[in-house]
């Protein structure tokens, strides 16, 4: 496994870096104990970078990060990030909501002390804002909770969970030094965080946390267009009619990055990822102990070449599936 700083940080976070939504809800049928494994073989083959929110199963995969902490002789250098929701559950919020409303400081310090006992924890490595409006950086209570956080003692860090789609939201909050690190869609078919959003946070020494590198299964290469979701698996909304379809005839595409010792797509995927220098870590869902031994072997892997790069750069597809929670 190898490592990158996460900007002014400094600190080291592991490449690969393990997402826990699918272990608390909203995935389908699920099993606490595959995850609690998942999790201890990731961190038995270095992965130290763990991603959640209070808001995947309202801290159910906090706890079980928790347990499985308690479980393994590997866990003692982990960097824990996690999320607290809107109190207004505008998802994402609506244009004109104050920070005040979607996250007013007795909120932000609530979600903040159950993700502490949640973790177990003294102190949160990273705690992050799961949604952002502009505009937030021009009210005073937005710098102001940041600062309380911290006199608390409560967080080390604070970053921000940019909207779906939408990393030009944060170029300011970037250039305005209030956050260590940025999280952001990145992946194969939606590059846009390249224009922008990643030579600025290299300017100013922010990290990258890259999500949905697969595209919620897009560009995992398991799909097909004739994959059924089950009951529960909010997926088949967001592949609902004609988009599964076009998804798999998109994804066919790149199969050209596929060959030694590339062996699938979605090592590809997040392979593709890596190749910019502004992302500290890809955080990717994983749910089984083989899918944490495939993805964490993706470090080790050589960079795409330029030829190949430019041909996946033209191959660019951005688009939003995601509903909206008004």
């Amino acid at each position: 496994m190898k490592y990158r700083s996460l900007g002014k940080t400094q600190i080291k976070v592991s490449e690969i870096g393990h997402g826990t939504w699918a272990m608390g809800f909203m995935w389908g049928e699920r099993r606490d104990e595959d995850a609690i494994a998942a999790l201890k073989e990731g961190w038995n083959l270095g992965i130290n970078f763990v991603d959640t929110a209070y808001l995947y199963g309202q801290g159910h995969s906090e706890r079980l990060i928790a347990k499985a902490k308690s479980q393994s002789e590997h866990a003692k250098n982990l960097f824990i990030a996690t999320k607290c929701p809107p109190k207004s559950r505008g998802w994402p919020p609506r244009p004109g909501t104050l920070f005040r409303e979607a996250f007013p400081l007795d909120h932000l310090l609530a979600i903040t002390e159950k993700s502490l006992k949640n973790l177990q924890v003294e102190q949160l490595d990273l705690q992050q804002l799961h949604v952002w409006l502009p505009q937030w950086l021009q009210e005073e209570e937005f710098p102001q909770a940041i600062e309380e956080l911290k006199k608390r003692g409560w967080i080390k860090y604070f970053g921000v969970s940019l909207n779906d789609h939408d990393p030009n939201s944060g170029l300011d909050l970037v250039k305005s030094g209030l956050v260590d690190s940025i999280q952001v869609i990145f992946n194969l078919f939606d590059q846009t965080p390249r224009e922008k959003l990643f030579p600025l946070c290299q300017e100013n020494q922010v990290g990258v946390i890259a999500r949905v590198p697969l595209d919620e299964g897009g560009l995992s290469g398991s799909l097909s267009p004739q994959t059924q979701f089950v009951k529960g698996d909010w997926r088949r909304h967001y592949f609902k009619g004609e988009r599964l379809k076009e998804t798999c005839e998109r994804a066919e595409k790149f199969d050209f990055l596929m060959r030694p010792p590339v062996e699938s797509l979605a090592q590809a995927a997040i392979r593709f990822c890596l190749s910019e220098q502004a992302v500290s870590t890809v955080i990717v869902g994983m749910r089984s102990v083989n899918h944490v031994s495939m993805n964490a072997s993706i470090s080790e892997m050589l960079d795409f070449s330029p030829e190949e790069l430019e041909k996946a750069h033209a191959l660019a597809w951005p688009r939003n599936f995601y509903p909206s929670f008004p």
